[in-house]
């Protein structure tokens, strides 16, 4: 079995993942589509505190692209990407769609995590047939607008009826987002009608056949992973991510090998580029595909990296919307930023500093922080006197 190094599995990791490459000049829907075949999926998050979470992958890897071109890709007439629910909320290219009716099927018939929407679908069936009529009748509707079911149910979040008929069909296949409104609201059409017939119309994959194609999605957007990698990727059950695993190992599609320092067998996409080194900074939302599986990331990097959201804030150590910045190949440091959109101004909330920052840690960070807040369109800069590396990146700015 080939055995690679710590630093040639992050390498590896990182290349698969678009980093160490040139950012383009004008970036463009063109290559905003390339990420996302590369990727694969790409989370979507409601919280905006600096930028929804989907915006930013396509930020880090291209720098300064125009929000509006990911926006018409994503919700636009013709769209190119759909939503389905493949890590988190997701969205992803619109050739996975038949690779995901598997999901769209157990979610329908209740197998695993999807007993309670099957539930709900039999519990109410005159519900469902409503929100899918009044869909066909009036177009694309948001769960607002269904006027079906009860209001403010207080199940499951809080939602409404209308809007557990919506989801629940979203879930089984027969919605689909056909748009976003302007407050991030879901409008839900039918999937006949918002899909190409192209998509809508593609053969069904066998299970099988459906999985083992995601895991191959996973290993190239990964380029060296173990089971565990593979399967939170797109979100698999384990044992059908083992099974799926032993057939694509068999088959020559995924090589095993052993990572100095893994506790865990590896596999490596056979196709995946080997650089020497990588170079290049990023700043990187706390669901981006590189660190959003935090068993990996700390694997990979040797850093604790923890979204503390939900943690009162007198106990959070590195703040609320916290982005590692990704100096070459090794996380060096840790913003807290807010978009503070009023004022135009990126706020630095707190800077912290990990045991791999350089010399230039906070000169790059400053590069990048600029650049972010040109992209948000936000006009300054502005750090608060909180972390480590809050002093050295308050005098880079001024610089």
């Amino acid at each position: 079995m080939e055995q690679l190094s710590s630093p040639q599995a992050r390498r590896i990791a990182l290349a698969a993942q678009g980093f160490g490459r040139s950012r383009p000049a004008t970036p463009g829907p063109r290559h905003l589509m390339d990420v996302m075949g590369r990727l694969g999926v790409v989370q979507i998050d409601s919280v905006n505190v600096v930028s929804r979470t989907h915006y930013l992958p396509f930020f880090s890897r291209l720098g300064a692209y125009p929000r509006d071109a990911l926006e018409r890709l994503a919700w636009g007439r013709r769209p190119k990407f759909f939503e389905y629910w493949a890590h988190e909320a997701s969205l992803l290219p619109l050739a996975t769609q038949p690779l995901l009716r598997w999901r769209m099927e157990d979610a329908e018939a209740g197998v695993g995590v999807w007993k309670g929407v099957a539930r709900f679908l039999r519990e109410h069936p005159a519900l469902m047939a409503r929100a899918l009529a009044a869909v066909a009748e009036r177009g694309p509707l948001s769960a607002s607008e269904l006027e079906v079911g009860v209001k403010g149910a207080g199940g499951w979040w809080g939602w409404s009826e209308a809007k557990r008929a919506a989801e629940c069909l979203f879930w089984t296949g027969r919605l689909t987002t056909a748009t976003r409104r302007a407050t991030f609201e879901r409008v839900y059409g039918l999937a006949h009608e918002v899909l190409p017939a192209e998509i809508h119309g593609a053969p069904t994959p066998a299970r099988d056949d459906a999985q083992r194609a995601l895991l191959m999605i996973a290993a190239r957007a990964q380029g060296v992973a173990t089971e565990r990698d593979l399967r939170d990727y797109f979100r698999m059950a384990p044992a059908d991510t083992r099974a799926r695993i032993a057939e694509l190992v068999e088959a020559g599609d995924l090589v095993p090998v052993a990572v100095r320092g893994w506790d865990q067998a590896a596999y490596l996409d056979p196709t995946a580029r080997r650089p020497r080194r990588i170079g290049g900074a990023a700043l990187l939302s706390p669901f981006d595909n590189l660190i959003w599986f935090r068993e990996r990331t700390e694997r990979l990097f040797g850093v604790r990296v923890r979204l503390e959201i939900y943690t009162p804030a007198e106990k959070r150590t590195h703040g609320y919307y916290v982005l590692p910045f990704l100096e070459d190949e090794a996380i060096t440091a840790r913003v807290d930023l807010k978009a503070d959109r009023k004022a135009g101004v990126l706020r630095v909330l707190a800077a912290h500093a990990e045991p791999g920052a350089t010399p230039v840690t906070a000169d790059r960070l400053t590069t990048e922080l600029r650049l972010m807040a040109g992209w948000l369109g936000l006009t300054d800069v502005a750090v608060e006197p909180r972390g480590d590396l809050a002093p050295a990146l308050e005098s880079a700015l001024r610089r």
